[in-house]
């Protein structure tokens, strides 16, 4: 055993039988959490160095380490992590499961730049079609801005010309 998660609120602990474990809904998950507010794949753990480290996988309400909504961190002895609004505290040795020396960084790749900051935040999907001219053409079934002046844009007959 790599650790348990303990309920916080009472509760049977869940052991950590594996160095990467799959946390969801769905039946094929390693911790099966029966939630409704649980995503089916909603976030995996991974023993990575003598730590344990949580990524969310696009959960649609998130994981929260020490109350403190993450993507990706890594979980010191004794912090508290929320799948959604289930909150358990993880109990493991770093040294027993091989950790020495000080504690690595918090998240377990440092690709910290390769997303925009609206999409780290969860506000901005990844490969979202952002057009390269200010304008729609006509006849794309977008928007039209009746007030540009460029043509085939509606035209605002109580504007004066």
């Amino acid at each position: 055993m790599f650790g348990e998660l303990i309920p916080v609120g009472g509760g049977d602990p869940i052991p950590l039988l594996k160095k990467h474990l799959l946390i969801g809904r769905r039946e094929s998950c390693d911790i099966v959490l029966r939630f409704s507010n649980v995503s089916a794949h909603h976030c995996e753990l991974t023993l990575d160095n003598g730590y344990w480290y949580v990524k969310d996988l696009g959960s649609s309400n998130g994981v929260k380490v020490n109350d403190v909504r993450v993507l990706e961190r890594r979980l010191d002895p004794g912090a508290t992590v929320a799948v959604a609004k289930h909150t358990y505290e993880i109990q493991y040795n770093p040294e027993d499961l091989g950790a020495v020396g000080p504690p690595p960084p918090e998240t377990m790749n440092s690709d910290l730049f390769s997303k925009s900051l609206l999409e780290r935040a969860g506000l901005e999907k990844k490969g979202r079609d952002i057009p390269d001219e200010p304008h729609p053409r006509p006849g794309s079934g977008r928007r039209f801005d009746v007030m540009d002046d460029r043509p085939g844009q509606i035209k605002d007959p109580n504007r004066p010309k």
